[in-house]
């Protein structure tokens, strides 16, 4: 099956220019981490390349280098942040595969013993509920 091509109007496309707001977590020269205006949990938040990548099955090794640690940093941090008992971590490709957002992320969710995660589907969460919760984390990310 032949691989579709990137789309550079997707909406992480449209963050990544600073054409749609964001409430950022961490963004270096490589990798953004956003919150997810649908979260799962208090403190969804997704990591993103900046290298335009459909998903895992086309992206560049350099941009999977520098993607993993920041997944990895951030996911201690989100676990910290929120006094969770552990943290799930989510990757998509292509929409057999669940993936909705055509450009390569990483959900990082912090989660607690016995809370089911609620549908990353129906209404975006309150602006302000999201700006608190990436102080929360960036305070992690802070030490």
């Amino acid at each position: 099956m032949r691989t579709m091509a990137y789309d550079t109007n997707n909406v992480f496309a449209k963050i990544l220019r600073g054409e749609i707001p964001a409430h950022k977590v961490l963004e270096d020269d490589d990798v953004v981490v956003f919150m997810d205006v649908m979260p799962q949990a208090p403190g969804h938040v997704l990591v993103v390349p900046k290298a335009a990548s459909r998903n895992l099955l086309d992206a560049g090794d350099a941009a999977l280098a520098k993607l993993l640690p920041v997944a990895a940093k951030v996911a201690r941090a989100v676990k910290t942040a929120f006094a969770a008992d552990g943290v799930s971590v989510f990757q998509y490709n292509e929409a057999a595969g669940g993936q909705s957002v055509f450009h390569l992320h990483i959900h990082v969710v912090p989660r607690h013993e016995g809370v089911p995660l609620k549908p990353h589907t129906g209404g975006m969460e309150d602006g302000a509920v999201l700006a608190a919760n990436a102080a929360k984390i960036r305070a992690a990310l802070a030490g």
